[in-house]
């Protein structure tokens, strides 16, 4: 693979500009850049097969920033064989493996034509979100609409030579050897919600598993038609004439037939031939690929070959891109049987939020999104990005980073504007069960001296994480708030915890804000201790102040840890609190 150059700019996204704008000019000086990505709309659009589409975005993008045009294309590989009947659809669907995806009726209760446009229409609206500019191309309409003709004739016309590349890749086959996922997983390195998602990325598009053409007796022919009669590809070319563009095939259904392929066009290239045809017929400069086509045989190894010989292009320059991995597999994306889509993402975090953690990464460095607990951290994170920024006083790579996350060369994305931290957020729309009023309640309470006026300041972050707490967090991890004042603990309790008790309840209504009820509830113990409340914590008192937490987890929860207590307080309100501390 074509090397990248490094520079001195302050992020890979740069770097990868510098040499994809070099080698355009080189190229094909004075014409808009080409970038390319390939999705197949063969099921659900993971977020593995997302870094396919924002690596090229992130690099047209800040080609755009410098006055280039520059085109990013998405390829949707929409006349790809429909390969298998995923979990949870109706198994009487495997009647259509072998038919192009866009011929395969849609999933039971889908509004869309057909599957591919099923699976297609989500990806579309989450890119919308994302802010991706993308130009899509529909491979069903360039080969139904005879847009390749002269490249699957030329092709025809050069079986033999590409007959003799792919046969030098052909004896490196390891018959069964392992795929990387499963490889990795029986070494321990993934847990289960990983391996789903690295076997998910390493099925790649779904054509790269696709036989190369091979025929056997009859000769190698590197075009595959689709039945006449039954419309799928178990079909076998058993005659070809250079001159007069006749093909002979037959199909396992009891079909055969002889066409024009001058005038045919209900068939497509083989896999690894119609990949580098594209690269030549597009002009692409830069397009990444998934560690799929790593291996020595695999469709973009053997593309450089055909690409250069037979087509008379060049390969496009780009990285192989790393695995994406879930913390927390979210239980409604496994339910329907595979890993999360980016629309799944994009219900429990701001786009700049996702677009942020494609951004950070290098392609080559994997990493995780986060389903479970780990967003509230990941928000954090984000959040004191942002405090660093407006302070001056950050990394230029991570400036950088957090540009490219927050806005396109086509402006700003639409942001929260009053962003609030998460895991606050989260813990209100937990403990109020999402109730408007008394949401605005509890958000207006935490900073009294610049309150929240309306749930729109805090929108669209607040519904993200409302709705992460409604579909990623178990109902037993919810918080439900006491009804009645747990009377038999109180009666138990000896004097130093009436104290605390006492303490806590006096303090209320001159700390009641987030940071006066973090100062109070911190400060009970140290109190009790003959401390100053600025004391710094010893190891005695940091004991003291979890068994007083604990208590007051008990008294207003029912359990040993919940929210944190400032947030806590503030949803259970002022008068409740009394009544369930005792007052």
């Amino acid at each position: 693979m074509p090397n990248v150059a490094q520079s001195t700019e302050t992020d890979w996204v740069s770097r990868f500009a510098d040499e994809v704008i070099a080698e355009a000019e080189r190229r094909a000086p004075g014409k808009p850049i080409v970038c390319a990505s390939g999705l197949s709309p063969s099921g659900p659009i993971h977020l593995g097969n997302l870094r396919e589409v924002m690596t090229p975005h992130l690099v047209a993008d800040e080609i755009r920033r410098r006055g280039h045009t520059c085109v990013h294309i998405i390829s949707w590989d929409d006349y790809d064989r429909y390969r298998k009947v995923p979990a949870g659809i109706d198994p009487s669907w495997a009647e259509h493996i072998g038919k192009p995806l866009t011929s395969v009726p849609a999933p039971p209760g889908s509004s869309y034509a057909n599957w591919a446009e099923h699976f297609k229409a989500p990806m579309i609206e989450a890119l919308r979100e994302l802010g991706v500019e993308f130009h899509g191309i529909s491979q069903t309409e360039q080969y139904t609409s005879g847009v390749y003709r002269e490249q699957i004739l030329h092709a025809m016309r050069q079986r033999g030579q590409i007959d003799a590349v792919l046969d030098r890749y052909r004896t490196k086959d390891k018959p069964g050897a392992k795929p990387a996922a499963k490889k990795q997983q029986q070494k321990g390195k993934l847990d289960e919600a990983d391996a789903a998602a690295a076997e998910a990325a390493a099925e790649g598009s779904g054509a790269a598993s696709e036989d190369d053409g091979s025929a056997g007796g009859a000769g190698y022919y590197p075009y595959k038609p689709y039945c006449g009669a039954c419309e799928r590809d178990l079909t076998t070319v058993t005659a070809y004439d250079d001159e007069t563009t006749e093909l002979t095939y037959t199909c396992v259904c009891g079909h055969a037939e002889t066409v024009r392929l001058s005038e045919f066009d209900r068939g497509k290239l083989v896999w690894k031939v119609d990949w580098p045809m594209r690269w030549a017929y597009e002009g692409v400069v830069f397009e990444p690929s998934g560690v799929d086509h790593s291996s020595p045989g695999s469709s973009f190894v053997v593309g450089g070959q055909i690409v250069k010989e037979v087509f008379g292009g060049e390969q496009p320059i780009g990285p192989m891109y790393a695995f994406v991995g879930i913390s927390g597999m979210a239980k409604m994306s496994s339910s329907k049987g595979g890993v999360p889509t980016p629309a799944d993402a994009l219900e429990i975090m701001e786009a700049p939020l996702l677009r942020w953690l494609y951004a950070r990464r290098k392609p080559n460095q994997s990493f995780k999104i986060a389903f479970d607990q780990e967003i509230q951290r990941l928000y954090d994170e984000w959040d004191a990005l942002e405090r660093k920024i407006a302070e001056g006083a950050v990394q230029p790579a991570d400036a950088a980073a957090y540009s490219r996350a927050t806005r396109t060369a086509a402006g700003e994305l639409p942001r929260t504007p009053r962003p609030l931290p998460y895991r606050t957020l989260a813990s209100v729309v937990d403990i109020t069960t999402g109730h408007d009023e008394q949401t605005l309640r509890i958000l207006s309470d935490l900073d009294p001296a610049n309150p929240v006026k309306s749930l729109d300041d805090a929108r669209p972050r607040l519904d993200k994480a409302e709705r992460w707490i409604t579909t990623q967090v178990p109902a037993e991890q919810r918080t439900r708030v006491r009804e009645e004042p747990d009377t038999e603990l109180l009666g138990s309790l000896g004097d130093t915890e009436r104290e605390s008790l006492r303490l806590l309840l006096d303090g209320l209504d001159e700390h009641w804000s987030l940071d006066g009820l973090t100062t109070l509830v911190y400060g009970v113990p140290k109190l009790q201790a003959g401390l100053a409340a600025d004391a710094k914590p010893t190891p005695e008192l940091k004991v003291a102040q979890r068994t007083f937490f604990a208590l007051l987890y008990q008294l207003l929860v029912g359990r040993d840890t919940g929210p944190r207590l400032p947030t806590l307080l503030l949803a259970v309100g002022a008068d409740r609190v009394r009544r369930l501390l005792g007052a």
